[in-house]
């Protein structure tokens, strides 16, 4: 039986976790997720409790309610970070939940941009492995579009880098895999922006679009820079954080 094991009200602990199977991918697109009386019965709470799980998760736009059949997801207006792809290829060994794949545009050698080489590390112009791709869902639909960047002293030990095919597991635990390392952390960087012609055209949306950039920099257990990436996403689409706040001076 589910445990409620964090300093935090149960509905919190409990939206939490059915957030989690969504969002990496366990859940997926009209999936049911349990209904009020399952919540209730497997978690040990209140019904007034499980009501409230259910509407936290419809006020995050992850769920919506189907007549006859119940409560079911909904993702598309999920953006998944980096940080959520880190931890679906720790939970399922896959990059991409059910319905969702990518497409490798672009992969090869090129002078390493100064805020390429400030990132990975390395000296400006220095050699560096470039993978561009968009990342569909179901639909056909883009959701996304990215470039990925990593030292070009890579190129003999991960040379699956160069192909523009998808790697299953994902870029940057192949890099861990093929060097010895261990995938620690990521450090994410949002902001608002606008789409240039180039993600415009990935996205397919007119030049100009509000969209939201990130700035990704995959960590190893020693603090190197695995692979260092950008990306472009649709507007609308959700990024979920959560966090504690404790007291103290």
């Amino acid at each position: 039986m589910p445990a409620v094991d964090r300093p935090e009200p149960p509905y919190l602990q409990i939206a939490g976790s059915i957030r989690d199977d969504i969002v990496s991918g366990r859940l997926k697109e009209g999936d049911a997720v349990p209904s009020a009386r399952e919540i209730a019965r497997n978690w040990n709470v209140a019904m007034a409790t499980a009501m409230k799980v259910l509407s936290t998760l419809r006020a995050e736009g992850l769920v919506r309610a189907v007549r006859g059949v119940g409560t079911v997801v909904q993702t598309r207006a999920l953006h998944r970070s980096a940080q959520d792809r880190t931890i679906s290829i720790a939970r399922t060994g896959k990059v991409y939940p059910p319905g969702h794949y990518a497409k490798i545009r672009e992969a090869g050698l090129l002078p390493a941009p100064e805020r390429v080489a400030d990132a990975l590390g390395i000296e400006e112009g220095a050699p560096a492995i470039r993978r561009r791709r968009t990342t569909y869902a179901g639909d056909e639909q883009p959701v996304s579009t990215s470039v990925s960047w990593f030292d070009g002293a890579l190129a003999a030990k991960a040379p699956l880098l160069f192909e523009t095919e998808r790697i299953v597991e994902g870029t940057v635990k192949y890099v861990a895999d093929r060097t010895g390392r261990v995938l620690s952390s990521t450090r994410t960087q949002h902001a608002a922006g606008l789409a240039d012609a180039e993600d415009a055209a990935e996205l397919g949306v007119p030049e100009g679009t509000a969209i939201l950039l990130s700035r990704n920099r995959f960590l190893s257990a020693e603090g190197d820079v695995l692979e260092y990436g950008e990306s472009a996403a649709l507007p609308n689409h959700w990024v979920f954080y959560e966090y504690n706040i404790e007291d103290g001076a």
